[in-house]
């Protein structure tokens, strides 16, 4: 595949996985192990999450603007910011403390990811067919202690494979959080992680990041982002009427080719 091609082809891969229980991490690395595509600094692969950042603002822009607006004197819009934050706090906590181990050490096994990828179905297979009775159906009023405990279960996605919106989906689900809510709060608690993520990643490599290729990166991240468009305004709906089983079976059958390949020295 040609260098343009490769990169509208990852930059569709991270739009259309990011918000959905897959890793999209796991499969840009697992993908890009696979089609030789290796940016300097890793550049490419950390830039393109904004566009589907960017994506996720777009979408939810008129939501977020009347619920800081109304922040001062509203009950409502004070309880879900603290809450996003809680759930945002173990998650700059270890990621911190454990970047350089996940970053040099976890994220250079393919085989792990396979692996998680795997075993990830396999919890969202169980979870979606055994949920917890309903107990909330607003991800705007999570008790602050189920959202805080959503945000430890955000932290396992650190171990590439293991996807952050499914860590947040499942430990939702788990909680008694309905599907839609679970999907909806995972959208939200995104936005500070995955900024701070980025923005930390960016500095840390600082001394190493090269945009030369900034025509690749310019097309992976319009390409990210318009993927991203798509998947955030009909994720809902989809998981209202369907669930997760979907996302489950893909990762096991991506895991268990992708594994296949690994051990036949592909």
């Amino acid at each position: 595949m040609g260098d343009t091609l490769t990169a509208a082809f990852l930059g569709l891969i991270e739009g259309l996985t990011e918000f959905i229980p897959v890793s999209s991490t796991g499969h840009l690395l697992l993908f890009g192990h696979f089609l030789g595509f290796e940016s300097a600094g890793k550049t490419f692969e950390v830039v393109i999450q904004l566009g589907a950042i960017l994506a996720l603002i777009v979408v939810y822009a008129e939501r977020l603007r009347q619920t800081f607006a109304t922040a001062h004197n509203n009950p409502a819009s004070q309880r879900f910011i603290v809450s996003v934050l809680l759930a945002f706090l173990p998650a700059v906590l270890i990621g911190v403390l454990a970047h350089d181990f996940i970053k040099t050490v976890l994220f250079e096994t393919p085989k792990l990811i396979a692996v998680m990828l795997i075993l990830g179905g396999f919890v969202l297979l169980a979870i979606d067919r055994f949920t917890p009775p309903m107990q909330h159906d607003d991800a705007a009023a999570l008790p602050f202690r189920k959202a805080l405990l959503i945000g430890l279960f955000q932290c396992v996605a650190m171990i590439p494979g293991v996807s952050r919106s499914g860590a947040t989906i499942v430990g939702a689900l788990m909680l008694g959080v309905s599907k839609r809510a679970a999907a909806e709060f995972s959208f939200f608690l995104s936005l500070p992680t995955m900024l701070g993520a980025v923005s930390f990643d960016l500095w840390k490599n600082r001394d190493v990041l090269d945009f030369t290729a900034w025509n690749q990166i310019a097309v992976g991240f319009a390409v990210a982002f318009v993927a991203g468009l798509l998947v955030v305004r009909g994720l809902l709906n989809f998981v209202s009427r369907h669930g997760y089983a979907v996302f489950g079976w893909w990762r096991i059958i991506l895991g268990s080719v992708a594994l296949t390949l690994l051990l036949l020295g592909i």
